[in-house]
C-alpha cells in the first residue's frame, strides 16, 4: 500500500521486501539479521523501518537474550493495523468474521436469516448486519481493507451472476447489487474456493492442495502450486456433486447419490431435527437414539470415504476437510482414514487426510483473506 506516493519503483520494492520478510519470519528477527538475509545496508533497513514504524505496519517485539553486549532488538508486523471482514452466506444464516494481517480471527458473529426470496433483498440486509457487527465490535472503519462476500454457488467466469446455487434455489441469477449498499471495497466468491484458499494460507508449507467443505452445500476447491485452479468454466472442485451412490439419495442440484446428499449436515438435520451438537452429544453418550444415530452416521462416513477417496485418485495430493461438519469429526477421523484405504487398491492407509485447521470459520476467513493478500501484495 503506498503510504508514500512520491517513492521510487526500486525503494518500493525494497520496502515491501523487508516488511515481507519481517511477515515470513517465524522466529525473531532483528536489524542486523534483516540486513544480512537481504542484502541491504543498515542504514537502508533503519530508514525503511522507521516509515514502516511510522505508518504503524512494524514495531519493536522485545530483545534476544545476549552473553554479552548490546541486546539485539526483535521486530514484528502490527496484526492489528489492518482488518479484513468475511460474510458467508447460507441458505437460513450469515457468518461474519473479521480478521487481522495475520487471519487471527478478531471477532464472529451468526444472523439467522428466512429463506432467500427475493436476492434482490439479500444486498440491503447484508449491508444492514455488515454495520451492526463493526458497531458491535467496535471494529474501526478506518483500517478496513474490505468486504469479501462467500456464497454456495457457482459463479460465471466474469462473476457477474450465479449460474447455480441449489441450497439458496437459485439458477442463472444476477450478482448486480448484492454489494452496492456496502460503502467498502467488495468481493464475492464461491465458499468453498474461500475456505481452501484459507486453508492453504494457514499450513503455508503444503503447495498442492484439494479442500473438501462439508456444509449445508457439499463444494470444495483444488489448490495447485500454491494456486487456486478454477477451471474452464470456474467448476472445478464441485465435489459434492460426485456420484457415490448411482440410483440413491435425491441431491438438492436434482440427480441421485451425489456426495452432498450423502454427507451435508443437512442429512443428520431433516433425519433426526436435532441440531449437530446434539447429535454428536448423542453418540458420544450413547443416549436412547444411540443406535439410530449410530447407522446414519457410519452411512455419511462410509460415502465421504468414497469421495475422499475419488479426489485423491484422480488428484494425487493431500485432501482436507474443512467447513462446519469438521468440528465434529476428530473423534471419528481413524475411522474415515481406514474407510478410504479400504476402497483405495494402492495404498494401505489414507494419511493424505487431514482435517481444516480453522474448522468452522474457515468460509468467512477465506473470502476476507482476499483483502489481507491484496494488501501484501501492494505494500
Amino acid at each position: 500500500m503506498d503510504f508514500d506516493a512520491n517513492l521510487t519503483d526500486r525503494r518500493r520494492q525494497t520496502r515491501s521486501n523487508i516488511y515481507h520478510y519481517i511477515y515470513d519470519a517465524k522466529g525473531f528477527c532483528s536489524r542486523q539479521g534483516l540486513a544480512r538475509e537481504l542484502g541491504l545496508s543498515l542504514p537502508t533497513v533503519y530508514q525503511n523501518l522507521s516509515e514502516l514504524m511510522s505508518a504503524g505496519l512494524v514495531r519493536d517485539s522485545g530483545q534476544l537474550q545476549s552473553t554479552g553486549g548490546r541486546k539485539a532488538s526483535g521486530l514484528s508486523v502490527v496484526p492489528e493495523a489492518r482488518v479484513a471482514v468475511g460474510i458467508s452466506v447460507t441458505e437460513h444464516r450469515l457468518r461474519l468474521a473479521a480478521a487481522d494481517l495475520l487471519l487471527n480471527e478478531l471477532a464472529y458473529q451468526e444472523v439467522d436469516i428466512a429463506p432467500i426470496v427475493r436476492f434482490a433483498d439479500m444486498g440491503g440486509l447484508l449491508s444492514r448486519v455488515l454495520e451492526e457487527f463493526l458497531d458491535r465490535f467496535s471494529i474501526d472503519r478506518g483500517r478496513l481493507l474490505g468486504v469479501g462476500i462467500a456464497l454456495p454457488a457457482v459463479m460465471s467466469p466474469d462473476s457477474r451472476y450465479i449460474t447455480a446455487a441449489p441450497t439458496l434455489r437459485l439458477k442463472d441469477t444476477s450478482l448486480e447489487g448484492l454489494a452496492s449498499s456496502i460503502p467498502y471495497p467488495t468481493y464475492v466468491e464461491n465458499d468453498a474456493t474461500s475456505g481452501g484458499h484459507a486453508e492453504l494460507f494457514v499450513r503455508g508449507s503444503i503447495r498442492n492442495m484439494a479442500y473438501l467443505s462439508l456444509e449445508n452445500g457439499v463444494g470444495g476447491a483444488i489448490l495447485f502450486d500454491g494456486a487456486p485452479y478454477l477451471g474452464d468454466s470456474r467448476r472445478s472442485g464441485e465435489f459434492g456433486h460426485m456420484c457415490v451412490e448411482p440410483g440413491g439419495l435425491r441431491c438438492t442440484c436434482g440427480a441421485q447419490g451425489c456426495l452432498e446428499a450423502y454427507c451435508s449436515p443437512r442429512r443428520i438435520r431433516s433425519t433426526f431435527h436435532v441440531s449437530l451438537e446434539e447429535f454428536f452429544s448423542g453418540l458420544e453418550r450413547h443416549d436412547a437414539r444411540y443406535g439410530e444415530y449410530e447407522a446414519l452416521w457410519d452411512n455419511m462416513l462410509r460415502h465421504l470415504a468414497i469421495g475422499v477417496n475419488n479426489i485423491h485418485m484422480a488428484l494425487d495430493c493431500d485432501v482436507v476437510l474443512g467447513g462446519f461438519l469438521s468440528e465434529f469429526l476428530g473423534p471419528y477421523l481413524p475411522r474415515l482414514k481406514e474407510y478410504a484405504a479400504g476402497v483405495n487398491p494402492f495404498e494401505d492407509d489414507a494419511e493424505y487426510l487431514h482435517l481444516s485447521t480453522l474448522r468452522r470459520h474457515t468460509v468467512p476467513l477465506g473470502v476476507a483473506l482476499h483483502f489481507v493478500v491484496d494488501f501484501l501484495d501492494r505494500i
